[in-house]
């Protein structure tokens, strides 16, 4: 896949999939309808808007790296031709997932809205059924030993709090 292919792709499945999954159908639940705030507390509408702006750039930044870095997409289809392990994946494995469920669950306190929490854990528990018995079985076939050094340096869902960056290969002995 040439780069150019790979920035289209996942402009294109970034438009079909995070699009429908954390923006149409939470529309579809709420009409993006203020509800009465959880609890009485309007400061969790607050820490909806917080979870949604601090996803937004995660997930642009991680479709970003697949297509120019990784030269490929997020799309299973249409893989990317390197393991990506810079910029939000040197925290966490999985950033794209937590930041579509952050964008899901931030609608849903920022609406007021229980269908789309509900949703959102609906979501969340896809995503990692997606990750555990499809995702990681395929990185590990197609990146080995490359992605078993990842894998056990860097979390699946709870970030590090320092970056990981891989280690130099050891030196030779002579």
């Amino acid at each position: 896949m040439r780069r150019s292919s790979a920035i289209l792709g996942s402009a294109v499945f970034l438009v079909l999939a995070p699009g429908t999954v954390a923006g149409y159908i939470p529309w579809l639940l709420s009409r993006w309808h203020f509800g009465t705030p959880f609890f009485g507390f309007a400061w969790l509408r607050i820490l909806g808007v917080l979870l949604i702006a601090a996803a937004l750039p995660v997930l642009l930044d991680s479709f970003a790296r697949f297509a120019v870095q990784g030269v490929g997409t997020p799309a299973p289809p249409l893989p990317t031709q390197h393991l990506v392990v810079t910029g939000f994946f040197r925290y966490v494995r999985n950033p794209m997932y937590i930041a579509v469920a952050s964008v899901i669950f931030g609608q849903g306190l920022l609406f007021g809205s229980r269908s789309v929490l509900r949703y959102g854990v609906v979501v969340w528990v896809a995503f990692f059924l997606f990750v555990v018995l499809y995702e990681e079985p395929a990185l590990l076939r197609t990146f080995g030993a490359e992605y078993r050094a990842y894998r056990a340096h860097v979390p699946r869902w709870i970030p590090r709090l320092r970056p990981w960056t891989p280690s130099q290969a050891p030196p030779t002995v002579s």
